[in-house]
């Protein structure tokens, strides 16, 4: 599938795969940004994309980012609609106590391209039965 790309800031990398037929691509900081702890900031990643319909590209945090420094999308995953032209931020949140340097041109998080199913809803006066029903939130674990 090829998506097309206004890169606004012209000498950063284009959002691209690590590894041969990863599903996320790594996307880069424009700016550089002290995250301090707890801060949520919007960092820009120096583009704009057309999303083809029937597609959403969702935004995920780096799994290392996570892990070593509690980095992470504070709206994981944060969800860019096909109709949407302008820049793309990336939301991220320091869950740390310590703060945490982002350059400009660091990885800071992932997009991952789905299909989106068009949903209608049919409204009725009952569902059908399951041998679940209603139970949730902890329902089939032990007690």
């Amino acid at each position: 599938m090829k998506v097309e790309i206004l890169k606004t800031e012209k000498d950063l990398p284009t959002p691209k795969y690590a590894h041969d037929g990863d599903a996320g691509m790594d996307v880069y900081s424009a700016i550089d940004h002290e995250l301090q702890p707890r801060e949520r900031k919007l960092i820009p990643a120096g583009f704009k994309m057309a999303v083809p319909y029937g597609f959403e590209v969702q935004v995920r945090p780096r799994s290392g980012l996570a892990l070593k420094h509690g980095i992470s999308v504070v709206n994981s995953p944060g969800t860019i609609d096909h109709q949407y032209r302008g820049d793309v931020g990336i939301l991220l949140i320091n869950h740390s106590n310590e703060s945490f340097s982002i350059k400009r041109g660091d990885r800071i998080a992932q997009i991952v391209f789905n299909k989106v199913e068009l949903v209608h809803f049919d409204e009725v006066e009952s569902l059908s039965e399951t041998t679940r029903g209603e139970g949730g939130f902890g329902s089939t674990g032990n007690k």
